[in-house]
């Protein structure tokens, strides 16, 4: 038996420790030992019972999505070996598949019948130990250990990325201005990327004190607490990243010709904001303005964004893991706090709240 934190989906506030079963051989070929997994909204809105899915034939899901592991044992054909940094990938393609996901495009899932780790149909990370087949890891640099945990949040931005550079394609391209809206740590991190792609990067965000503006200067990056009308700025490229409602509406409608807009943000619903939908539309088709949305991500993305977090400053990404709780107590790590960025579960911490791999 192991340690797994769990939900019972559906079931509001249902989050608890629980001794499980070690997970089965057919789980995968490659068994690993869990370091470290990330806290972030889904895992909240699980909690809340907003959605989650346990796996067929059980009445509880493992949670935990963002993930870091070290291999226990590999077969030696499978290019990993004992000792070696993973972080699991976390969609998985429908069985069917679908044309996309037949493609290793699982991320543009056609049918919906994807699954996912620690949200739909597939048991989390925050367990000690998990299987899974070689192909549904990555493996990171020895150096990545202590920040390896944030690999999951930077695929999402390095995915919003590659799609960004891709339509610019469609014509003259010289972006030289972006735009990231939230200094969360998708934020941050979108940021990251596009410093290091050599932009002029400015992240908005409404604190004025705590971590964020120092994490955005230090990166490079010019950070803003003003709206972003009020900014005058006029980028090229604009990633968005809260889900608020008048944060999106600024980043539809603040922007240079010819730019590109990319939605990550998952927003809220039932209320309702007067949009001119008209006015919009109109400034889209006149300044060939291209609005687009993207989620998850696939290998290629998982690879993009080990590439970007093996480059950057180890230091700066070690300032986004602003708590690292043992995972016993889990609960005090879903309290938030104001100077929260990125909250993490160590599966490795002994009971004093040392780390097993300090």
């Amino acid at each position: 038996m192991m340690r797994a934190l769990t939900v019972i989906p559906g079931e509001k506030d249902s989050l608890n420790l629980l001794d499980v079963p070690e997970p089965p051989a057919g789980d995968g070929e490659v068994q690993v030992e869990a370091l470290a997994v990330g806290l972030c909204g889904t895992d909240s809105e699980i909690i809340a019972a907003d959605y989650g899915e346990a796996p067929p034939g059980q009445d509880y899901l493992v949670l935990g999505h963002e993930n870091l592991g070290r291999v226990i044992d590999a077969p030696q054909d499978s290019g990993l070996a004992k000792g070696d940094l993973v972080v699991g990938i976390v969609r998985r393609p429908d069985p069917e598949p679908c044309k996309a996901c037949a493609a290793g495009e699982w991320d543009m899932c056609l049918n919906g019948n994807y699954t996912e780790h620690g949200i739909k149909g597939l048991h989390g990370f925050a367990r000690e130990h998990w299987r899974a087949d070689a192909q549904a890891m990555v493996k990171l640099d020895s150096g990545l250990e202590d920040v390896g945990v944030l690999l999951e949040p930077t695929t999402i931005v390095a995915k919003a990325w590659e799609q960004i550079n891709r339509i610019g394609q469609r014509a003259f391209f010289d972006p030289h201005t972006a735009v990231v809206t939230g200094a969360g740590p998708v934020g941050l991190l979108a940021a990251l990327l596009g410093v290091q792609q050599g932009l002029d990067v400015h992240v908005f965000d409404i604190v004025t004190d705590g971590p964020k503006p120092d994490l955005v200067r230090d990166l490079g990056a010019t950070y803003h607490s003003e709206p972003l009308p009020e900014s005058g700025i006029k980028p090229n490229l604009l990633v968005e990243c809260t889900g608020v409602t008048p944060v999106v509406l600024d980043a539809l409608t603040c922007r240079a010709q010819d730019a590109v807009t990319c939605l990550t943000g998952v927003s809220g619903t039932g209320k309702q904001t007067p949009v001119d939908v008209g006015a919009i539309n109109r400034e889209e088709v006149l300044m060939n303005g291209v609005i687009f949305g993207s989620v998850n991500a696939n290998r290629r993305h998982y690879d993009a964004g080990a590439q970007a977090l093996a480059k950057a400053d180890k230091a700066w990404l070690g300032r986004l893991i602003s708590r690292r709780v043992p995972l016993e107590n889990f609960a005090e790590a879903f309290k938030r706090r104001t100077d929260d960025v990125k909250v993490v579960l160590d599966l490795t911490a002994d009971t004093d709240g040392g780390s097993s791999h300090d």
